[in-house]
């Protein structure tokens, strides 16, 4: 039996007299692959913020395992609920700094034997760890940033549109990584994309239009 994770009850979501999101229901399970699509302006990036307490919802509730999550501390629940930006920023410093930086806040060594693993998965070489991030190029630092993102694995990563500016290649390295982390890690995925591939992997497809729900479509 699925294990729920997450329960928006009744959500929404106002800025002045505008309305973004409106009355948003939905469950989601413990090792599912959730893609969120949508035209543009529907509310998916607020929906993922909301969820990953960036911005806080004007009306409803959300728990995450069975806890309001306005009652958790934001740095432990972010541990757990890790998001990961559109456009990646990183520390003006070196792969290294940026990479060891989860490892600082928790007041660990850096695991370097992982964090060059990881650069390896998504096709940069381990050398890369001393490189200044000045010298990499934009589809590399979305790289590093989703490597950082993952030096401890979350419970849930909500990814907002995260291979959109990379090419074909460097799209289905990254599926193919964070389909082996759903799997062998049981990490939950909610995404935001417009991507076949990327859609045609999860296991349930939400679409928001003008901020509501316009339908819930179980997959494989």
């Amino acid at each position: 039996m699925s294990k729920e994770i997450f329960r928006l009850e009744r959500i929404g979501f106002k800025v002045e007299n505008q309305q973004i999101l409106e009355n948003i229901r939905l469950t989601i399970n413990k090792g599912d692959i959730v893609t969120v699509t949508g035209p543009s302006g529907g509310g998916k990036s607020t929906l993922l913020k909301l969820m990953g307490l960036l911005i806080s919802p004007t009306s409803g509730k959300i728990y995450y395992k069975e806890k309001e999550i306005s009652t958790y501390e934001p740095t432990e629940y972010r541990k757990q609920v890790s998001y990961f930006f559109q456009n990646a920023v990183l520390f003006d410093q070196t792969v290294r700094q940026n990479l060891s930086f989860p490892a600082d806040i928790r007041e660990e060594n850096f695991d370097e034997v992982r964090a060059k693993e990881g650069l390896e998965t998504v096709q940069l070489p381990s050398n890369y760890l001393d490189k200044p991030v000045k010298d990499l190029s934009g589809g590399e630092k979305q790289r590093v940033a989703l490597i950082r993102n993952l030096m401890y694995p979350p419970e849930v990563l909500l990814m907002d549109e995260v291979t959109s500016s990379l090419d074909k290649e460097n799209r289905e390295i990254i599926l193919s990584f964070i389909r082996r982390l759903n799997k062998e890690e049981q990490v939950t995925i909610l995404w935001i994309t417009h991507n076949q591939e990327e859609i045609n992997a999860s296991n349930e497809i939400i679409t928001l239009v003008d901020g509501k729900t316009e339908g819930v479509k179980h997959g494989k």
